[in-house]
C-alpha cells in the first residue's frame, strides 16, 4: 500500500449519548475523520473491523450495560498502537485511576469539554498515535534485521562445529543441512534480543552452540561403532529410530512428514536446547560426508524427501554465502 493510498487515522467516540456524538463529530470533524458508536459493544464491533485505520480512541466512561474502561482495556490489550482516552461527566476517581495505573488510558477529559481544550488534546492524540506508528514501524524493521543476522550466526556456526567434528571429511554436509531447513520452512527464531541485552544473547547462544556440538560429536561416535563397515542406506535406519513414526524409509531415501526437527538448531529461541533427535540429524549428515554420500532434500506434498547421492565439490565460501542469503 503506498503512503497516498493509507487510510487517514481516524478518531473513534463511543458515548451512548446522541447529542454528545454528534457535538464531538462537529467539534473534532475538520481535524480528523470521527467514528462514532453508541455501545461498548458496538465499539469492540469497530474496533476489530477498523483497527488499522483508527489512531484515537474516546470512550464515555458510564453507559448502559458496561464501562467505558472495559472497552479502553479491550483496545490496550489486543490494539496497543491506539491512543486510550477516558472522559465522564462524573467523578469516578476509582474507576479512572485504576485505568491510568494499568496503561488502559492515556489521558482522562471530564465533560463539559472545553472545545479548544478538547481539540489540543485530540491533535496530541493523533500526534503521539503517528509517532507509535512510526515506532513500531521501525522496530519491525530492526527485527527483521536481527532476525537474518541470528540465523546467518547460526548457519556459520554449523558449519564450524561440522568441519570441526567431522575432522579430515572429503566434503563438510551444511548443504543438504541447510535445504533440509529451507524444505521445513524454517521461520526466523523469536527476537530473544527484546527479553535479553546483547551480552547475555551471546552468551546464550556460545553455550547452546557448546551444548548441541556436544551430543553431535557423542552421537557420531556412537555411529561409528555402531555402523563399522555399513552402507551409507544402513545409516537412514538408525536415524529412523530417532525420528521414530515420523520419518518413513523408502528405497534409497526417507519422508520426513515432519519438517519442524530439520530446522529446529537455526529456528528456536537462545535459551532453548536443541533436542538429541536434531543433534542425530546432524550427526547422520556427518557420517555420510565421510563416505562421500549425502542426501538431496526437497520438498513433498507430505512432508521433506531425502535421498541418497554421492556428495559433490566441498562449499566454497561464496557458496555458503549464497545459502545465508536465502534464508
Amino acid at each position: 500500500m503506498t503512503e497516498a493510498s493509507r487510510p487517514v487515522p481516524a478518531i473513534l467516540y463511543v458515548d451512548d449519548e446522541a447529542t454528545a456524538l454528534k457535538y464531538f463529530q462537529r467539534a473534532l470533524g475538520s481535524m480528523a475523520p470521527v467514528i462514532t458508536a453508541e455501545s461498548v459493544e458496538e465499539g469492540k464491533r469497530i474496533l476489530d473491523e477498523q483497527h488499522d485505520s483508527i489512531a484515537v480512541l474516546v470512550s464515555d466512561q458510564r453507559m448502559p450495560g458496561a464501562y467505558g474502561n472495559e472497552l479502553l482495556f479491550h483496545a490496550w490489550d489486543r490494539y496497543p498502537h491506539i491512543v486510550r482516552i477516558l472522559t465522564t461527566a462524573y467523578s469516578e476517581l476509582e474507576h479512572t485511576v485504576e485505568a491510568v495505573n494499568q496503561g488502559q488510558i492515556h489521558r482522562y477529559i471530564q465533560k463539559p469539554w472545553d472545545i479548544s481544550a478538547l481539540r489540543m488534546e485530540m491533535k496530541q492524540a493523533l500526534e503521539l498515535a503517528r509517532l507509535r506508528k512510526e515506532h513500531a514501524q521501525l522496530l519491525r524493521e530492526k527485527l527483521l534485521v536481527r532476525q537474518k543476522q541470528a540465523v546467518a550466526h547460526r548457519i556459520g556456526t554449523v558449519y564450524a562445529l561440522s568441519a570441526s567434528i567431522g575432522g579430515d571429511m572429503p566434503v563438510v554436509p551444511v548443504e543438504a543441512y541447510l535445504s533440509g531447513a529451507l524444505c521445513a520452512g524454517l521461520t526466523p527464531p523469536e527476537p530473544d534480543w527484546l527479553m535479553m541485552d546483547h551480552a547475555d544473547l551471546i552468551s546464550a547462544e556460545a553455550f547452546r552452540s557448546a551444548a548441541f556440538g556436544r551430543q553431535v560429536r557423542e552421537q557420531l561416535v556412537e555411529l561409528e561403532q555402531r555402523l563399522e563397515g555399513a552402507a551409507p542406506e544402513q545409516a537412514l535406519t538408525v536415524l529412523a529410530e530417532s525420528f521414530g513414526p515420523t520419518l518413513q524409509l523408502s528405497g534409497d531415501g526417507a519422508l520426513f512428514a515432519s519438517g519442524s526437527a530439520l530446522a529446529e538448531y537455526l529456528e528456536t529461541a537462545a535459551e532453548t536446547q536443541v533436542s538429541p533427535q536434531h543433534a542425530a540429524w546432524l550427526a547422520t549428515l556427518l557420517w555420510l560426508g565421510k563416505r562421500g554420500a549425502t542426501l538431496q532434500m526437497a520438498k513433498a506434498e507430505n512432508g521433506v524427501l531425502a535421498r541418497l547421492a554421492k556428495a559433490e565439490a566441498a562449499l566454497t565460501p561464496s557458496q555458503l554465502a549464497g545459502w545465508v542469503e536465502q534464508f
